[in-house]
């Protein structure tokens, strides 16, 4: 039997954690986005940016609100972050 990894939020949010966002506990996928795009610098906008593209790139099951999450919240962001600072 094969077993899919799944992302739920509280992967998100432990995984926002490991890299230094202050991200409550018990924060939904759009908070714990939130919070990482108000803490957003130079090294953290850059490991954060991997662990987007490792996320969507793995191949896990991500629930629908992660996603649109991901989709909402960081992408701009980071894509905001780079345009603003190289």
């Amino acid at each position: 039997m094969m077993h899919a990894d799944l992302i739920d939020q509280d992967d998100l949010r432990e995984r926002l954690q490991t890299l230094g966002f202050a991200v409550p506990p018990g924060a939904s996928p759009e908070q714990a986005c939130e919070h990482a795009v108000l803490g957003l610098d130079g090294p953290r906008a850059l490991a954060l940016r991997k662990l987007v593209e490792q996320m969507l790139g793995s191949g896990a099951v991500m629930l629908p609100a992660v996603r649109e999450a991901i989709s909402r919240q960081l992408l701009p962001a980071l894509a905001q972050y780079k345009e603003n600072h190289g």
